[in-house]
């Protein structure tokens, strides 16, 4: 089991940058007890604070309360969990070379400030940290990620039966929709009243459109007259793109023309367009042969999740654990 875990250690890769780590808070009350290790309200909230704030900006009155609730207790779920592991590590009388840590010290000095160690001191004063907590914020996150490798096998068989069935319940995330190759032509009447005038740009779209009509080139066109500036310099040039990226009106437009054929004027207020469509995709459901390894890792993945979660449930049951609401 030594040998396993020393090997996922070194392929274990920790993401969490420093810059999202917050200094350790006041203890204010007990959120929970895991074999007589107390989980702080502080702890919880610290791990919370970015959601939560997220939260009030997104929902009103009792529904803010609700959320907060569900995620804190979902938070403080995540942090039994991970002191369950931490107790389990010290049981099985596991150590974690001194080395390890340095080298994560140093990627992260590396990746995060350019090799820049006063940089690096520096933030973390900021912060409130010192390197020693912070070696025990990082030692931590590493023994998680390794005791969840360590004790998950990774001899997952994913039949073609469940490959299959994963696909035709899936189908919808395998599906391209309907594309266009489009080029377009703006221009923008210069009235300020309510009502656009009947001549300026309407009229100059028209003789436009004769020009395209007469054999005259969509894309010197647009950079001639387009009034996008977006897309002046590009002939007009829009791209590959879906339903969902013009207006309705528009997109009802686009998609309505064979490849080749050019709209007639479009007025939207004091704005006058003029589509071209150069191809066109149809909505399509990729084969199977394409699309066999995503599904085999994404079952291989939910197969992984399964395991770890079994493996918690086992730690959970021969805890005393107590969650003061």
């Amino acid at each position: 089991m030594k040998r396993i875990l020393v090997a996922a250690l070194f392929a274990l890769i920790v993401g969490s940058p420093l810059l999202t780590a917050q200094p350790a808070q006041v203890v204010d009350g007990v959120a929970g007890v895991v074999n007589g290790d107390v989980i702080t309200i502080s702890q919880v909230q610290e791990l919370v604070r970015g959601r939560e704030e997220a939260i009030r900006q997104a929902y009103r009155g009792a529904d803010v309360a609700e959320k907060i609730r569900e995620l804190r207790l979902s938070a403080l779920k995540d942090l039994i969990d991970r002191q369950l592991i931490l107790q389990e590590f010290k049981k099985k009388e596991f150590a974690i070379p001194p080395y390890i840590i340095d080298d994560r010290v140093q990627q992260v000095i590396r990746q995060e400030f350019g090799g820049d160690r006063a940089a690096f001191v520096r933030t973390l004063q900021a912060q409130g940290f010192t390197l020693t907590r912070f070696k025990e914020i990082e030692k931590e996150k590493i023994i998680v990620g390794a005791m969840r490798q360590a004790n998950v096998k990774e001899d997952f068989i994913i039949s073609p039966v469940q490959i299959q069935q994963y696909y035709d319940k899936n189908r919808g995330n395998f599906t391209t929709p309907d594309q266009v190759k489009l080029r377009m032509i703006v221009l923008r009447d210069d009235t300020s009243g309510d009502v656009p005038t009947e001549g300026g740009k309407k009229a100059m779209a028209e003789e436009i459109r004769e020009k395209l009509a007469s054999g005259s080139p969509f894309d010197r066109m647009a950079a001639m007259y387009s009034e996008d500036p977006d897309t002046q310099e590009t002939g007009g040039d829009w791209g590959w793109i879906e339903r969902k990226t013009l207006n309705e009106e528009l997109s009802k437009v686009a998609f309505s023309l064979e490849p080749g054929k050019v709209s007639p004027v479009v007025q939207l207020g004091n704005s006058y367009y003029l589509l071209f469509v150069e191809d066109r995709k149809r909505a399509m459901v990729k084969p199977m042969n394409e699309v066999r390894e995503e599904i085999e890792r994404n079952l291989i993945q939910q197969e992984r999740i399964r395991a770890q979660q079994r493996w918690l449930d086992t730690l959970r049951s021969k805890a005393y654990i107590k969650i003061f609401s």
